[in-house]
């Protein structure tokens, strides 16, 4: 069977993934791990809603770009990203990464307190640079030395601790690949599963690294007991909407340079104490605007990557790394949520250079 016939990684597989972020929570709940009891049914289906208006803003994305056509102008896009300036991004990217944890004088992963202090202003911008231009690289350029590279930053970025920044790099290349690669369905299968590892992994040094808690669960039995708290965090953002009043969104876009955390709130306002918390992706609107906020956000979440997809596909070039991080990013935050600077402008990178590198008209029309 062709796999390419499905499009495995086409802004649907959110809902499948969804589903099955499901299945964990229900799991950990079923077993009681670390004695979680489970959540409302009301709160099943303000999920069932957020998905549901995820999927209309796909169909208006669709219906959007009905009889029209999409073209890029590929000279700018070629003057721009050249082989050598995103070669250069990407080592500049590793290297400010180095830098970083020199300044932080250890390795993250094997300390909370390092951890907790890893997400720097360097760390940021390293982060910001590196991430596009590794996807956009590999999109443009096949040259197997380019994975060394790769390899090299994820590495780096595994040292800070941080599951997320790890999974993105590792899942969007993969997305990136698949749609520029004819890979055969073994090494696509062995890829999910390495990102599997890598996810437990990550998440249980960095877990059992961090000095003041103690831990006594296996590395799968933290995977879903990770599911099933963050939907017991929903639960209770579901019947407090509205309470933190548009803090989760202005620290989301003000508190790196206030040096606040926004899952930090999240954690205040449903746990009662300070504690970094994630909430899934339907928590933090709900929280701070309620349940039409929620719909809202997810309506034009599903319309943008929708609208991303379908130009990465007609274009293709480096709107291929942009779809895969985006698309990334949507899968971590079905549990983290939307509450990461730098995903936004990830987001605000991608439609600046749709609007000024691609055309989209009406068939007919010149």
């Amino acid at each position: 069977m062709d796999y390419k016939k499905y499009d495995i990684f086409s802004p649907m597989v959110f809902v499948l993934l969804v589903i099955i972020y499901l299945i964990f929570s229900q799991t950990a709940f079923y077993y009681h791990l670390n004695k979680l009891t489970g959540v409302d049914l009301y709160t099943v289906g303000v999920i069932f809603l957020g998905t549901l208006f995820y999927i209309t803003g796909i169909v208006l994305s669709n219906y959007f770009l009905k009889d029209k056509e999409i073209n890029m102008h590929s000279e700018k896009i070629d003057k721009i990203f050249s082989e050598r300036m995103v070669l250069s991004l990407v080592i500049i990217g590793i290297l400010l990464q180095i830098v970083n944890l020199a300044y932080l004088g250890g390795i993250p992963l094997f300390s909370g307190y390092l951890k907790a202090r890893a997400a720097t202003r360097i760390w940021l911008l390293s982060y910001l640079i590196f991430l596009p231009s590794i996807n956009i690289l590999i999109a443009k350029y096949d040259n197997k030395k380019y994975y060394l590279l790769f390899i090299l930053g994820l590495l780096l970025f595994v040292s800070t601790g941080y599951r997320t920044t790890a999974m993105a790099i590792v899942i969007s290349v993969l997305i990136t690949l698949y749609y520029t690669r004819d890979l055969p369905w073994k090494y696509l299968i062995l890829s999910l599963a390495a990102i599997f590892i890598l996810l437990v992994a990550v998440g249980f040094i960095a877990v059992k690294s961090i000095e003041w808690q103690n831990w006594s669960s296996t590395p799968i039995e933290l995977l879903f007991y990770r599911a099933g708290y963050t939907l017991q965090v929903l639960d209770r953002a579901v019947f407090m909407q509205g309470s933190t009043h548009g803090q989760l969104l202005y620290n989301t876009l003000m508190g790196f340079f206030k040096s606040s955390d926004p899952r930090v709130i999240v954690g205040s306002t449903t746990l009662g104490y300070a504690h970094s918390t994630t909430s899934t992706i339907f928590g933090p609107a709900l929280l701070d605007f309620g349940l039409y906020a929620m719909l809202l956000q997810m309506t034009i979440l599903g319309f943008i990557i929708n609208l991303i997809y379908k130009v990465q596909i007609n274009v293709k070039s480096i709107f291929i790394g942009l779809y895969a991080i985006l698309l990334a990013h949507l899968i971590i935050w079905i549990e983290t949520g939307p509450t990461d600077l730098v995903v936004f402008l990830f987001y605000l990178i991608s439609i600046v250079l749709l609007i000024f590198t691609v055309n989209i008209k009406k068939v007919g029309n010149k």
